[in-house]
Parts: structure tokens; sequence; C-alpha cells
């Protein structure tokens, strides 16, 4: 018996197709979210460096043009840091956690929706059992005493066929909501390791290096 044959879904009743709509949107949300956190994975140390390196040539501009042209949340923290370079250490601080609090929700966006498809799938094919056996049983009142096997067929395959196809959707939804999850974990985790190292670099190495080695003219010229 082909498991994939169109008869058999034929078979699973309505509820089949409400089944059906769930996976698609689901893969769907998964792609987009997989393929948009891909994107915003970036090198964070060789990033980071590569930023600092501008900064000592006290080229600023030149620094927040490369984090605007570095897509991902990592690269937008570091532009709340070059923005605001000149303040004190608390408005510094809070200038980098307000920036990685914007990238947050945007990192988690749709994610909520598949675990939803993870929670309401298996519903929907217990739905699909319940409309099965109340079809089943119907039948079985109608034909009194010529019901037989066959006639309660129909209904007993809908049931069946509902819960199975909603455990299946439900299953890789589980999957991916957690493995999207820990991509965000990941890119909050790269966000946290750079915001506190441009912190200590503009507080403390670049600020520094200003007031040995050129002085006020020095942060002059970071400004242009």
């Amino acid at each position: 018996m082909n498991v994939f044959d169109f008869t058999l879904f034929e078979k699973g009743g309505p509820v089949m197709w409400l089944l059906l709509l769930l996976s698609m949107i689901g893969l769907i949300l998964f792609i987009e979210r997989t393929l948009f956190l891909h994107r915003s994975q970036i090198r964070s140390t060789e990033f980071v460096s590569g930023i600092k390196n501008i900064l000592r040539k006290r080229r600023l501009v030149e620094a927040l043009t490369v984090c605007e042209e570095t897509p991902g949340p990592v690269a937008s923290v570091v532009k709340a840091g070059l923005l605001h370079h000149e303040d004190d250490e608390q408005k510094l601080r809070f200038a980098i956690q307000e920036a990685a609090l914007v990238e947050i929700p945007a990192m988690e966006r749709r994610i909520g929706s598949i675990a939803a498809i993870a929670h309401v799938a298996p519903l929907l094919g217990l739905l699909g059992t319940v409309l099965g056996l109340i079809n089943a049983f119907h039948l079985l009142q109608t034909e009194g005493a010529y019901a037989h096997a066959g006639v309660l067929a129909g209904g007993v395959w809908q049931a069946l066929l509902t819960t199975a196809a909603g455990l299946a959707i439900a299953a890789p939804a589980y999957l991916a909501q957690h493995f999207l999850y820990g991509r965000v974990r990941a890119l909050v985790h790269d966000m946290e390791w750079v915001g506190n190292e441009m912190m200590q670099f503009l507080l403390k190495d670049l600020r520094g290096e200003l007031k040995v080695g050129t002085g006020e003219a020095g942060s002059s010229e970071l400004k242009s």
C-alpha cells in the first residue's frame, strides 16, 4: 500500500485539507526564518577587529558605513556604540542595550507562529478523529442490523489518518521551533559579547590612545 496515495488523503476527510494548509504555512515560515537568521549571522570576532582597526585610524564615518552595509543585529549594536562614543559609560551602555533590545523581537518574529502550528496540528488531528468516529457511529446507527465492517471503514480511516497527519506535522514543527530559538540565542550571545567588547574599547582603549597620542585634536578628528 502506497502511504502517499492521494486516495488515502481523501479518506482523511476535510480536516486533512486544513492540516495540509497548516503544514505548508509552517514550512514557508521555517524557510523564511532560517534564511533571515542565516543572513544575520556574521563572524563577530573578525567584524569587531576590523571596526577597531578603522577607529584606530580615526575614521569614524568609515566605521559607521561598514556597520550600515553589514546585515544583522551585531552590526546594529556596534553602530549604536559608535554613535554614542563620546558619552559616559552609563549612556553608552544604555544605547548599546537599547539597540540589542530592538533587534531581539525582529529575530524572534514568526517563531511563535511555528510553535502555534506545533500545538494546533495535533488538535486538528484529534478533531478529525472525533469527526471520523461520529461518522462511523452514525452509519452504524443508520444501517442497524445490516451494518458491517465496510460501512464503518470510512469513519475509521478518517480517524486514523487525521491523527497520524496531526502528529506528523507537530513533531517537525517542534524541532523547527527549537532549532530557530537556538539560532536566536546564538545571535543574542554574539550581541552581548560585541556590546561588552565595544564598550571596553570605546571607554578605555580608544580614549586612552586619543589622550596619549593626539589629545583634543584626535577627538575632533574622530568626530569627522
